[in-house]
C-alpha cells in the first residue's frame, strides 16, 4: 500500500503515516475481531470497554500523523484508492463490532431495537472524536480516556432495561 500513494520523496509525512498504520492498525483490528470470542460472556459494557480505550489510544497515535499526510489532494486521492483496493475503509473498523453486537443481539443481550451497524459507527465515531479533542486542544481539556471510554460505552445505551419487579 505505501508504495501506491507515496509522493516521488521518501520519509515525508505520507511515509510517516503510513509506517505507523501498518504498525498500529492490525493490532486494533485484533482487538475488534476478538470481540467474536466474547460474545455471551461477561457483560456486553464491559466486553466493549476495552474497545473504546484501545480505539482512543489507536486515533491518538494516527490522526496526528495522519493531518499532514493530507496536505495534498493528489495524495489524499491515491490514499483513498490505496485503501479501497486492501480493504481497509472504515467498513474493516466496523463490521466485526457490528458482528459482535448483532451476535449479542440475537442472545437478548442487547436491546432489539439497536441497530448493530450503528452502534459500532457511534463507538467508533466516540473514540475518534475523543482523540481529535485530545490532539487538538490537550488532554487537560476533556475527561480523562479511561471515563470518556466508559461514557462512550455507556451511552451507546445497548443492554435491555430491566424493569423491577413489584
Amino acid at each position: 500500500m505505501a508504495v501506491s500513494v507515496r509522493e516521488d520523496r521518501t520519509g515525508g509525512p505520507v511515509d510517516h503515516f503510513l509506517a505507523l498504520l501498518q504498525d498500529r492498525l492490525p493490532l486494533w483490528l485484533s482487538i475488534l475481531h476478538d470481540l467474536s470470542h466474547r460474545i455471551g460472556k461477561g457483560c456486553v459494557s464491559d466486553n466493549l470497554l476495552p474497545v473504546a480505550r484501545s480505539g482512543i489510544d489507536y486515533y491518538i497515535e494516527v490522526q496526528g500523523a495522519a493531518l499532514p499526510a493530507f496536505t495534498s489532494p493528489n495524495v489524499t486521492v491515491r490514499f483513498r484508492q490505496a485503501i479501497r483496493d486492501n480493504g481497509l475503509g472504515p467498513h474493516a473498523e466496523t463490521a466485526p463490532l457490528a458482528a459482535y453486537l448483532a451476535a449479542e443481539q440475537r442472545l437478548g443481550r442487547i436491546r432489539s431495537d439497536v441497530d448493530p451497524e450503528a452502534s459500532a459507527r457511534l463507538l467508533i465515531a466516540g473514540c475518534f472524536h475523543r482523540a481529535y479533542i485530545e490532539m487538538l486542544v490537550g488532554a487537560d481539556t476533556s475527561p480523562t480516556r479511561e471515563a470518556s471510554a466508559v461514557e462512550i460505552v455507556r451511552e451507546l445505551r445497548l443492554e435491555p432495561v430491566t424493569t423491577a419487579v413489584a
